[in-house]
């Protein structure tokens, strides 16, 4: 286990550097000059080349990347062209929100989703599935930036049962406004929701005509004991994957739904840097993203050896 644990982390180094240099150069040849965002388009052409010799943007590109990665390196992601913030600040200020927004808005998926699934599966072709099946069809076909709009004119603007936006007052305990929440979750959770009930369909009807389990009913035990000592185990491998892909995402900001409701998460913080062409928020939040994936993959890969012994790390058995 800590030998696959260590080759597995130095696998990721190769992965973040090709990563950061992928998104450096993207970055860096993106239309746009982030000295006259800056300034404002009223500046001078001479006010404007002392500002891009200020900020850097000078120099080629791999003296940029070069002294980016070295301030990365010790643990400086430099200050907010925009805010004049230090980036670390931003980031961690953002990621907190999003990351109660994705733990809230997956639980709920889970809590619903994965019995819906197991469901459909025991009564595949049957009513229940047909109901369920059509449900999770209807959440995947829905867009979240409509859904979004949707709930705020019906409990906002017509109900005004719920805030429709932000994230509460400036000071204000998180425990307070938790009101703010609840459409961002609820946007959130319909499309994960359908995603996650058709992935545990799928997956416990392949385990649910498998040789062991036809066996096991064979033996006379119960359908319950059937579906949750022999078929549901199995069943969790492909599950847990799709699980930590969606919660990635997540993490990586749901880009959409924290604009439609205005929410101070990572994906806000991404789409204003990039249209205010602030460099170094972007690089970080960026750079995150693609973090948070990689140790999300581990830690999927992780837990196949504890829900199936038969497998073992490293490609043996």
């Amino acid at each position: 286990m800590p030998r696959y644990l260590a080759q597995r982390l130095l696998m990721l180094v190769p992965t973040l550097f090709l990563a950061s240099v992928l998104i450096f150069a993207i970055i860096q040849l993106a239309p746009g000059d982030p000295a006259r965002m800056r300034l404002g388009m009223e500046a001078t052409d001479e006010q404007v080349a002392l500002e891009r010799v200020r900020l850097g943007l000078d120099q080629p590109i791999p003296v940029r990347y070069g002294v980016w990665l070295s301030d990365v390196a010790r643990f400086d992601l430099g200050r907010s062209q925009v805010y004049n913030r230090p980036v670390a600040t931003l980031v961690t200020e953002a990621f907190p929100h999003t990351l109660r927004l994705a733990l809230i808005a997956l639980g709920l998926a889970v809590l619903i989703g994965f019995p819906l699934g197991i469901l459909a599966a025991v009564r595949q072709n049957r009513g229940a599935d047909y109901v369920v099946t059509g449900l999770s069809s209807l959440g995947l076909s829905i867009p979240s930036f409509w859904l979004g709009i949707l709930l705020i004119l019906l409990f906002s603007v017509r109900l005004r049962w719920l805030p429709p936006s932000g994230l509460g007052l400036p000071g204000q305990s998180s425990f307070f406004n938790l009101e703010f929440l609840i459409l961002p979750v609820i946007t959130i959770a319909v499309s994960n929701l359908a995603v996650f009930s058709r992935f545990v369909r799928s997956s416990m009807i392949d385990v649910l005509a498998a040789d062991y389990v036809r066996t096991a009913r064979a033996k006379g035990l119960g359908e319950m004991v059937v579906i949750g000592r022999h078929a549901l185990r199995t069943a969790l491998l492909p599950i847990v994957t799709a699980l930590g892909i969606q919660f990635g995402t997540l993490l990586g900001g749901a880009v959409v739904t924290e604009s439609v409701f205005a929410y101070p998460g990572i994906g806000r913080l991404v789409v204003s840097s990039i249209l205010n062409r602030d460099y170094p928020v972007v690089q970080a939040t960026l750079m995150l993203v693609v973090v948070i994936f990689l140790v999300t993959n581990l830690l999927v890969d992780l837990s196949y050896a504890y829900l199936d012994p038969s497998v073992r790390l490293g490609g043996r058995r």
